[in-house]
């Protein structure tokens, strides 16, 4: 009975979410700074400013208000030059944090299926016959996976070569490697002479037992110089067995491109077994997903009406068409500059996020003095031949170079309309990749803006007296940063120590 109630779990968990979306529908924020009056002009703005903001940040955005938003609105002439609006998706994550694949991005633990039992060995992959496998022409091939919960690997393994039946003609080498990391977590090798115990048309060999936990981001590498080489496998004709969810393998499918740090290439030439680690607490998740997901249905219908009445209070929010999540952080941006094109006239689009500091004075003198309203151009701090990462929060797997073209850091830079208006144009065929910034300068990269570069738009969390932003402050230090700056003029300190 218990195993059915986790079978049908799934469905009563995609139940759940399609009722959440219907009632979406009527629940949404409204967005009460879009389309003006079909007879009212657009609002003109020199500078129209771009906070990205996530939904449940209210204390920055409201810090940002009392500070340097508060001070533009208020001063006899920026309050008509500068027009700000916060980026808000429209839509929070229906999903639990517990209950998704990382904190990352919406996607729910597919644990669709029972677990195997307590300490039961798990195959990845098995192997019918001769007829399944075929000879490779590569010296080394690999298999990246993530863990979704703890796994324990007991054994590795490799295909036989292709010749008599089921013998290991050459030498293999079986590496587990993390991600990114040099030295094998484990390593197995195999020859004629030992080829380990066959089962179920893979040879094995046990390996020292490690945990590896939920997040561990591994790599299998499979590596053979000698004239039997590798023997690799059609991946349609087989399955490979992710233990009910806890294991996300990547694809290996026939012509997949191999990633540019990969240490072989994309496929299979043997397997592994393993051991689900803490079954009882995998089994506790299962059975409690239902009420987290109700609570978080709540949670969700709360954050609408509080973000309802700020925006009616403040008019100052912009609801985009997206899931609030940082993977949909570029496509969140590229949805404001859609918005921005058909809802305001500007000379200069400014982007910054809610927790940076920003000296609107600095910047608007800045404009002026080295002309910055002109076409084609891209204002800011720019990094160059940043290496992209293969694992963690920037993650970024779909971008074949080992290095990202110029893009300005987050905490702020201007583009002008015309550029706006391309990206806005060009929004349903632009990819987003892991992050805006990187985004925006792949993006930009098809263009060649004229770039203008300015270390005052700081890229990380530092304090210059000639600064126009500082990045990841908590709403406490956007106010102290600005009560030093109205004090003295210096937001890193004031000479009487205030």
């Amino acid at each position: 009975m218990r195993r059915l109630a986790l079978i049908l779990l799934p469905c009563a968990v995609a139940f759940l979410v399609h009722l959440w979306s219907a009632r979406r529908l009527s629940t949404t924020p409204p967005d009460v700074s879009a389309l003006p009056g079909a007879d009212e002009a657009l609002p003109f703005h020199e500078v129209l400013v771009g906070v990205l903001s996530a939904r449940h940040h209210h204390q920055l955005r409201q810090a940002i208000r009392e500070t340097w938003l508060g001070y533009l609105r208020q001063h006899p002439h920026f309050h008509q030059r500068v027009g700000v609006r916060f980026i808000v998706g429209e839509r929070g994550c229906p999903i639990p944090e517990e209950d998704r694949e990382d904190p990352y991005s919406c996607t729910l633990l597919n644990f669709t299926e029972p677990v195997a039992g307590q300490n039961q060995e798990i195959q990845l992959v098995t192997v019918s016959g001769p007829s399944a496998l075929t000879p490779s022409d590569v010296s080394a091939i690999a298999l990246d996976f993530k863990v979704l919960h703890p796994v324990v690997i007991t054994r590795l393994g490799v295909f036989p070569s292709c010749g008599p039946w089921p013998q290991l003609q050459g030498n293999v080498t079986v590496k587990l490697l993390q991600l990114d990391q040099e030295e094998a977590v484990v390593t197995a090798r195999f020859s004629a002479v030992t080829p380990g115990t066959m089962e179920d048309g893979v040879w094995y060999k046990p390996v020292e037992q490690f945990i590896l936990p939920k997040g561990f981001e591994g790599t299998l590498v499979w590596e053979s110089l000698d004239s039997g080489g590798l023997s690799t496998v059609n991946s349609s004709s087989v399955e490979l067995s992710d233990g009910g969810g806890v294991l996300k393998i990547s694809s290996v499918s026939e012509g997949t491109l191999p990633h540019r740090s990969a240490l072989g290439f994309p496929g299979l030439a043997g397997g592994f077994t393993f051991t689900i680690y803490d079954e009882d607490g995998l089994l506790g998740l299962l059975q409690g997903r239902g009420a987290r997901m109700e609570q978080r249905a709540l949670a969700l219908r709360r954050e609408d009406s509080a973000l309802r009445q700020e925006s009616l209070r403040h008019g100052d929010m912009v609801f985009v068409d997206v899931v609030d999540t940082y993977r949909n952080v570029p496509s969140k941006l590229l949805q404001f500059y859609k918005w921005s094109v058909t809802n305001a006239h500007f000379n200069l689009l400014l982007k910054t996020d809610d927790d940076c500091y920003i000296d609107v004075d600095a910047v608007l003198m800045k404009i002026d003095r080295k002309r910055l309203k002109r076409s084609n151009l891209w204002w800011g701090n720019f990094r160059q031949s940043w290496a992209v990462d293969r694992i963690g929060k920037w993650q970024e797997l779909e971008y074949a170079s080992p290095a990202y073209p110029a893009f300005a850091c987050g905490s702020g830079y201007g583009v002008s309309r015309d550029l706006v208006e391309w990206l806005a144009g060009n929004a349903d065929q632009l990819k987003a990749y892991q992050g805006e910034d990187v985004s925006m300068g792949i993006w930009m990269a098809a263009v060649g803006p004229q770039k203008y570069q300015d270390p005052g738009w700081l890229c990380e969390k530092e304090c210059y007296l000639d600064m126009l932003s500082s990045p990841q402050h908590s709403g406490e230090e956007l106010h102290a940063l600005w009560a030093r700056k109205e004090a003295c003029g210096d937001p890193c300190g004031c000479p009487w120590g205030r």
